[in-house]
């Protein structure tokens, strides 16, 4: 399920990059650019934060849900998609967190 509907959001972003702005909310972000997609992340994720501190676990998913969907805008604003955070998240499992920073403070 989390595969699919994945995937379905990959392919309705990418439509929306060369759709009119008035078309689509997505076409607007896009139009807008980079700033205007980054203002939307860093607001989703502080009502993520304010959401948890609540305590209402629907409330924390649903905003989640737009960090998230965000999240994937700037992906595709970048010419990337889901799958490349999930391969990067697969290449991070198994290995403990201390050492994966370890590591990056060696590059």
């Amino acid at each position: 399920m989390s595969g699919d509907i994945l995937q379905r959001l990959t392919e309705t972003l990418e439509s929306r990059k060369s759709a009119a702005p008035d078309s689509s909310y997505v076409a607007r972000l896009f139009s807008k650019g980079d700033d205007a997609i980054l203002k939307k992340v860093i607001e989703e994720a502080g009502e993520v934060l304010l959401a948890a501190k609540e305590g209402d676990p629907a409330h924390l998913v649903y905003e989640v849900a737009d960090l998230w969907f965000h999240s994937m805008v700037l992906l595709a604003q970048h010419g990337l998609t889901a799958d490349a955070v999930l391969l990067e998240l697969a290449r991070r499992e198994g290995i403990s967190g201390i050492a994966e920073k370890a590591a990056r403070k060696q590059e």
